[in-house]
């Protein structure tokens, strides 16, 4: 089949390699120039990890990726005052377990495509008409192309979702945080192979050294520290960092005079989508499109791959009946995306909580991670993945 993946984020490109094996010939349209680079970083565990190793990706993770030794939580004067060791989380979960940028992950999937799955950068997608024989997509250029499927992979914005399901305001639930990114480069001090995180009530600002000189920074926020609507520009997100972190004290006011200097900054809410159906006709969602857990959760970026690697599969399964195939996808997956949807609502609060009394409580629970029965209890409550992967027959 001829299938249109809208979105060469994570899900898109994992879904076209899977459905490249399966004999598809699958096209990705993304509305960027180029692939996005860096970005968040993003602990990699579990199903996704299990993907990757069967793509042939896992020297490749550990190479561009980093083996983060701890999480801090600091001061105002940058003492200790929580956190624990990420080698307890390793050791638990036999070595497969790695962080990198977001945007290295979706370059290495991309890159093993190679030639053989065409990718049209610069497109976005206006309209999409279905009838009994496929899909006609339209394209903001104008062009038309028939298609026998389209997938949206663009993320918890997706405008497949838009044309076809309706508007986001009808499956997102805000969350009440609010989430920045940028990098900077030669900012000192580095603390490297350290996460290190500084809270107050209702905000935390992190930091990770990482190569080449460059530094992440994440900042997390309620939304009511916003004196106004959420910033839609570069100009917009800096003041709006400006004003709820300008008076935070520790590092802050060299942070922010580095995102003063940043070209580029991401800000976002952090949202779930909680949707009846990921399906309809011959349209199909996966990944954030479907059900952002939220950025918080931990393991989105895994679940979109263990979506997109179960849907190519099950398309492979059962042949020409895309709506069998969209159904066993979602029966399979539909229980543990919800699952993860619960427990990142309980415990998104755990990286801004609201009050001191919460800030203590969470820096103090933190520390019991450093001890070895405690952290094999929550690792194998939390983060061993009870997702079995599927055997499906590749065709290539």
């Amino acid at each position: 089949m001829k299938v249109a993946i809208v979105g060469a984020g994570i899900a898109g490109p994992t879904l076209a390699y899977w459905l490249w094996r399966c004999g598809h010939e699958p096209t990705l349209i993304e509305k960027a120039p180029r692939l996005r680079t860096g970005g968040y970083a993003v602990d990699f565990w579990g199903g996704g990890y299990g993907v990757a190793e069967r793509m042939g990706l896992t020297p490749e993770l550990h190479a561009a990726g980093y083996a983060v030794q701890e999480l801090r939580l600091v001061d105002r004067n940058s003492r200790k005052v929580g956190g624990f060791s990420a080698e307890l989380f390793r050791r638990n979960l036999d070595g497969r377990f790695v962080t990198l940028p977001r945007g290295d992950l979706a370059a290495m999937i991309h890159r093993s495509l190679e030639d053989r799955v065409e990718t049209l950068f610069g497109e976005s997608v206006s309209a999409i008409a279905q009838h009994d024989a496929g899909a006609l997509v339209t394209f903001e250029r104008g062009q038309s192309r028939q298609f026998d499927l389209v997938v949206g992979a663009g993320g918890i914005h997706s405008p497949v979702r838009g044309l076809v399901f309706g508007p986001e305001s009808t499956f997102e639930v805000d969350l009440g945080y609010r989430v920045a990114a940028f990098e900077a480069e030669g900012y000192q001090p580095r603390d490297e192979l350290v996460y290190l995180a500084y809270s107050t009530p209702g905000r935390m600002v992190s930091r990770f050294a990482m190569r080449g000189e460059k530094t992440l920074f994440l900042f997390v926020f309620t939304a009511d520290h916003m004196s106004g609507p959420d910033p839609h520009d570069a100009s917009g997100v800096k003041t709006t960092l400006s004003h709820v972190f300008g008076d935070a004290g520790w590092e802050c006011p060299e942070i922010l005079r580095e995102l003063d200097r940043a070209p580029e900054v991401y800000f976002d809410r952090v949202s779930q989508i909680v949707m009846d159906r990921w399906s309809q006709g011959r349209v199909a969602l996966v990944g954030d499109a479907a059900a952002a857990v939220s950025l918080l959760a931990g393991e989105g970026t895994g679940l979109a791959m263990v979506e997109a690697y179960v849907l190519a599969g099950e398309l492979s399964r059962a042949g020409a009946d895309h709506r069998e195939a969209f159904r066993r996808y979602e029966r399979r997956l539909r229980p543990i995306v919800e699952a993860r949807q619960r427990s990142a609502r309980a415990f998104a609060s755990m990286f801004a909580p609201k009050t001191s009394l919460g800030l203590w409580t969470r820096n103090q629970a933190s520390k019991l991670l450093d001890i070895p029965w405690v952290a094999g209890r929550i690792v194998g409550r939390e983060f061993r993945d009870d997702i079995g992967l599927p055997e499906y027959v590749a065709q290539r």
